[in-house]
Order: structure tokens, then sequence, then C-alpha cells
């Protein structure tokens, strides 16, 4: 079965390959895609994270676009309400495929967990109001925050939220309440078994050790190769059993291990990425799509794996004070043929039609040539028609900068 030969080396580009084939970043976009395929893509990514910024497109509608070109976005929402996707806090807030609930299920009602980490007190002083919250719920149906009015005037972060939704935040967190649907992207909470009446803990609950294991390995998978170091981030997962750690896995079995150049540590591949590494070994995987990538994505939403594998050192400046950002509001990374070559920051002018590049930046080691531009251009055309922005806007950028779009 494998052929690879004892000692082979990865070179650095056939290690950026295997991500980006495990990702779905490795080739064009189909040219037409399908609601399965989004559910595809998810399965693929194992987490699509949740953020709701939207000064081009909210990150979960872009980090399918990036993969699966243009689709219509009401196909997640559908996914969600249809059962096959649910949300909870994996990296971040994200979606999650339905068959990976039994993963994130001991964090919901564990006291050491997530489920009560952050919620301990809110619960222990208020916990006639987060039962009121659920009887409502469980008289009335679907819920909404926004079906409490706000007493005291005050918006903002968790610690301005108005009772009603930090008790819905709870109820969620300790997976009680489950996201029904939503609508205008605002979260429709119901309870857990009307939201997902296959499940039952007696029955389904499998031992917390056996999740952490699966975890690591949906990482690794999802990934296409890791560091033992990068793992933990993917799903935000606490330090793994001994019996989980990757070391242990590829010595049972469980995963392959490879060598990359320049690495001074082994690299870790699922085994259901066999074909993948010999591709990879025989440099036969060969990146050839341009794309902009969400902040958000998971291809650098780790930015020391950034480092180590592209050598692309992103920051989102979204939260930065203006006077101190270099790239710019919502900087978009910009890959293209395997490497990440720059970023843009973008705004999406929905009303007028209008995609404005406000900044561009190539990174120092980018050769501009025309092709490079060409394909720089088609994808930010693809890009805005899918926003229903076709008109691309360069006037923000110098005059030199603007000249480089002219091809």
């Amino acid at each position: 079965m494998n052929r690879i030969p004892p000692g082979a080396t990865l070179t650095i580009t056939a290690a950026r390959n295997l991500h980006l084939a495990a990702q779905g970043l490795l080739t064009a976009p189909p040219k037409t895609a399908s609601k399965q395929q989004v559910l595809d893509a998810i399965r693929q990514m194992a987490v699509l994270q949740i953020d709701t910024i939207n000064v081009v497109e909210r990150s979960p509608y872009f980090v399918l676009w990036s993969r699966l070109g243009s689709y219509r976005t009401e196909w997640l929402d559908e996914l969600l309400e249809e059962g096959k996707l649910f949300e909870y806090w994996a990296h971040e807030a994200s979606f999650l495929p339905i068959e990976d609930f039994h993963l994130y299920r001991h964090q919901m009602i564990s006291p050491h967990g997530l489920g009560w980490k952050f919620n301990q007190g809110w619960l222990r002083d208020h916990k006639k109001d987060v039962n009121l919250i659920k009887k409502h719920i469980q008289q009335n149906g679907p819920t909404r925050s926004l079906d409490f009015a706000r007493r005291n005037g005050k918006a903002g972060g968790w610690w301005e939220w108005k009772p009603e939704k930090r008790s819905l935040e709870v109820l969620f967190t300790m997976g009680e309440l489950m996201v029904a649907r939503r609508h205008h992207f605002q979260r429709v909470y119901d309870l857990r078994e009307r939201v997902h009446p296959a499940w039952n803990d007696q029955r389904d609950l499998v031992d917390p050790l056996l999740a952490q294991r699966q975890q690591v390995l949906l990482a690794v998978k999802a990934l296409g190769l890791a560091k033992a170091s990068w793992i933990t981030d993917y799903f935000r997962m606490s330090r793994p059993d001994s019996t989980n750690q990757p070391d242990v896995l590829a010595k049972q079995g469980l995963l392959l291990t490879t060598t990359v150049a320049g690495w001074n540590e082994p690299a870790y591949v699922h085994p259901d990425h066999h074909a993948l590494l010999q591709l990879a070994h025989d440099g036969k995987l060969r990146a050839s799509v341009t794309r902009l990538l969400s902040p958000f994505d998971p291809v650098v939403w780790d930015r020391k794996r950034a480092i180590e594998l592209f050598d692309f050192d992103y920051k989102l400046e979204c939260y930065t004070p203006e006077s101190k950002r270099r790239y710019g509001y919502f900087s978009l990374p910009i890959l293209r043929k395997g490497a990440l070559i720059g970023r843009l920051d973008a705004k999406a002018h929905r009303k007028e039609g209008r995609f404005e590049v406000k900044q561009f930046h190539l990174d120092d080691k980018t050769t501009v040539t025309p092709t490079l531009m060409k394909d720089v251009v088609a994808c930010l055309n693809s890009c805005a028609k899918w926003h229903g922005t076709p008109r691309l806007d360069f006037s923000s950028l110098s005059a030199a900068q603007q000249k480089k779009f002219a091809v």
C-alpha cells in the first residue's frame, strides 16, 4: 500500500498543497454548486466559524464562496433549519455537521467544560430567570433575543446584554437550547430535544476520552497535515490526554507521520489522506486556483500556523485602532497557486452595486507580473459578481496601483 520511500521528505510546497487539498482550496471551484456541496464543504473543514462582520460578506458565507464559487447563501441557512448542521462553540461560535454533535456534548454538560466555564455565576445568581426563559420557550416555541424588550436602553458586549439574552446564551452553551434556525442572521432558539430529537444522552453519549480522540483525528484530517502544536487550536481543545497525543495515535496506526523540509518535528496525516500524501510526495498535487479568503478561514485563522506553513504573517486589524492599521479594516488574504501572496482591504457597497478595493498589498517576496494580476482581477470579478456588486472600484488606490489592475 505505502509506496512512499522510507525517510522521504515533503517540500514545503507539497505540504502547503496537501493542506489546501484537504481544505478544498487546491483547484478551481465547480462551475455550478449545489446545496449538497455546501454541506460537503463544511464536513470537509469539520467546522465553519461564524462572524457577523459584513463589510464584504459575513464570514461563513465567504468561506464557502472561496471553495464553491457562486452559490446560494440561503443554502447554509436551510441546512441549519433542516437539522444537517448545528451551532456550538468549536474554534469559536461555529456551524458544525450534526453527526459530530457527540463530540461536543461533553462540553455542554461537564461542570469543568465550556458549558459552565463562563456561566456558573450567572446561573447561580439568576437561576429563577433562566428557568423562566426555558419555560417560555417550552410553552411558546422558538424564540429570539429580540422577542424580549430591552429595559435599560443599553446595548453592547456580554456585560451589557439584556438579562434574557444572557440567559439564552447560558442555556445554549449548556446544551439545553439549540439554534433552530437564523432569521436575518439572528439566532432563533428552541429546546434541544425539539431541534435534535434523534439525540439521547442515555444511548448516545460517548466516553470523553474517545470523543477527544475523535476530535484530534478530525482536526488532523481537516488540516491535511499538522504539527502537533497545530492540532488543539483547530477546535480550541484543551491539551489532549496522554493517550490521545498524536505520537501515541501514530504508533497505534491511527495517524501517519511524514517529514517536511526545514521542520525539526514530524507532521501528522490522517490515514484517509494516504493517497493525497502519496501525490504530495510525488509532486503531483498542483495548486491552480486564485481566491480571496475570509479573515476567519481555517487556512489563516491560526496566525502561528500561517507563518510556519505559508510564511504569511496575518492579523485582522478591524479591532486595531485606525491610526495603527497597516493593511486596513478588513483585509482579505489572497491565495494564488498554493501561496498566500498578499492581501486587500475591500468593501461591498450593495446598494450601489460597487465592490471597492480600498487597499492592496502584495508581500515583498511576490513578483508582480501581468499573469498574476490577471488572476487577481479575475478572482475579484468573480467575488464581486457573487456579492451582487459587479462594478470594481479601484479609485481609493494610488495611480501606480490602479495601473496594476489595468490588465
